[in-house]
């Protein structure tokens, strides 16, 4: 019996696998590029909530050059991240890949980002972090073998600029990277021709004592660290393997120094990755862009508000560029946010959809998704079916006219075929996120959050129940069984995790408690 059993989940598997590899094939099958290369621009946010756009029903915010690139492209309504936190979602995103299948699960840094050189450390830490529903769980940790093992993104990995560089493009980074802070996993390595920005998860946008910013600096463990490394100002920024400084606000440094990168390989296809720090904590915002937010009182919140406001006009600066050089028709740009908004800064909610940042609810899993281009993605359109950050990279590829390599297997889908109308049907029955012990599984329209520790399975209908208020686990048992199977079976296919997660994240429900490892 248990041999029948193993040779049925094999065979599942490998039928699922086969499946969706004939799918992604077929899907990208008639997808050539006519005429020269596109060029791709692909901008991501940090930390920006669902509801933080104009375009996505914020009133009190306005973003008109990113809610332009909904007019003049498709608006993914439904639009997911492989992870609820920064790192582990942007390996997916830049792989195409579920960053489970090669190990990388939580979050990557150095322990002195961590704080965990030792327990005296990780003490302070943990009480500096607690008031933020941040916890340390180093019990059992071998601290002196965790600070030996290489947090990363594997260099086995193919991510969109190496396959790009590979066929002949021009590739930049510019901003946050965040899949490794050492030397052994520089942007460079993966594909990137130029990178400027910084390694690591966060930065200042400028000095804690500049007279032309108004600062809600949060007294957070992370940022104290960066004063004692950096000064009161931004992190030091990398222009390649040079160590650079800059005096200007962060935010607008990346949108012009995106812009340079435009212009100066304008004269051949280029993939430029723009992953902004914006809005991402600590609240810093220019007193000009703080001067033109006029619609809420509260100073804090208003901070926030002038952060996401000062982004749009980074967004602005790139896509003014494109348009000057005449490079706007013949250009691929995809906007995103690597994660829901940040709720434990207690500065706005995601509403109406539940919880945020680090969370498998809808509030730390789906974001803003939006692509624009010209003759291929429809304008002014509204793609209603589930889409994942993971379908960056296959996307991308077909619109380049590039071809996947057949050894690896992609979990994301080109998404150009089913939102121009070629290709019938949904990109992904079946969505998965697994953070340790949390994890979720949607399929159709329902969704099933478990939570190993506190021994919790709660089900939700989406379409029905987009704030996930009603659990249907005692209502509907068959479901939460056949969804539980399904995840189980997604489970086989992964690695472990290459390091285990050191902090865990608290989010309350009312009288409800749930913990998120990240």
């Amino acid at each position: 019996m248990k041999k029948n059993r193993r040779l049925i989940s094999k065979l599942f598997t490998w039928s699922a696998t086969v499946v969706f590899s004939l799918s992604v094939n077929l899907a990208g099958a008639d997808e050539k590029p006519k005429g020269k290369r596109p060029n791709i621009v692909l901008i991501v946010a940090d930390d920006l909530g669902y509801n933080d756009l104009s375009s996505y029903g914020n009133k009190l915010i306005s973003t008109p050059n990113i809610d332009a690139l909904v007019k003049e492209g498709t608006n993914f309504s439904q639009g997911y991240v492989s992870a609820p936190i920064c790192s582990p979602s942007r390996a997916g995103l830049m792989t195409g890949r579920y960053q489970q299948r090669f190990g990388y699960e939580f979050f990557a840094a150095t322990p002195e980002t961590w704080g965990v050189q030792d327990q005296a450390h990780a003490e302070a830490s943990k009480k500096a972090l607690q008031k933020f529903g941040v916890f340390y769980t180093i019990d059992g940790l071998d601290l002196a073998a965790y600070n030996k093992t290489p947090q990363g993104l594997p260099a086995s990995e193919i991510t969109i600029a190496s396959l790009l560089k590979n066929a002949g493009y021009k590739t930049g980074i510019i901003g946050k990277w965040n899949l490794g802070e050492t030397q052994d996993f520089i942007p460079e390595k993966y594909g990137f021709d130029y990178h400027y920005g910084f390694l690591s998860g966060g930065s200042r946008y400028g000095s804690t004592d500049d007279v032309d910013l108004v600062v809600k600096d949060l007294p957070h463990l992370y940022w104290n660290a960066q004063i004692i490394k950096y000064g009161k100002g931004p992190v030091k920024l990398r222009k390649n393997n040079e160590v650079i400084s800059t005096t200007e606000y962060l935010t607008t440094r990346f949108g012009d120094e995106a812009a340079s990168f435009i212009e100066a390989n304008k004269a051949d296809p280029f993939f430029l990755y723009v992953p902004f720090n914006a809005p991402h904590d600590p609240l810093m915002a220019k007193k000009e862009d703080f001067a033109g937010v006029t619609t809420t009182r509260d100073s804090t919140k208003r901070v926030y508000e002038a952060m996401v406001k000062s982004l749009d006009d980074a967004v602005g600066t790139i896509t003014k560029k494109l348009s000057d050089l005449g490079l706007d028709k013949n250009t691929l740009i995809i906007f995103t946010s690597d994660n829901g908004g940040a709720m434990y800064t207690h500065v706005y909610d995601n509403k109406p959809l539940r919880a945020g940042k680090a969370t498998h609810f809808e509030g730390g899993i789906r974001v803003p998704y939006i692509a624009k281009y010209p003759g291929t993605i429809p304008a002014s359109k509204i793609y209603n079916n589930p889409v994942s950050t993971l379908d960056f990279l296959p996307t991308i590829a077909a619109a380049a006219g590039v071809k996947l390599p057949e050894h690896v297997f992609y979990d994301g889908v080109n998404l150009l075929p089913f939102v121009n109308g070629k290709v019938t049907g949904i990109p992904h029955q079946t969505l998965y996120w697994r953070s340790g012990w949390a994890k979720a599984i949607r399929s159709g329209d329902y969704k099933l959050y478990i939570n190993e520790k506190e021994h919790k399975k709660l089900l939700f209908n989406i379409k029905e129940d987009l704030s996930e208020q009603h659990d249907l686990s005692q209502k509907n048992p068959d479901k939460v069984s056949e969804l539980n199977t399904r995840l189980l079976q997604w489970e086989k296919t992964l690695a472990p995790p290459a390091w285990p997660s050191v902090w865990y994240m608290e989010y309350k429900n009312g009288d409800e408690v749930n913990y998120f490892p990240i």
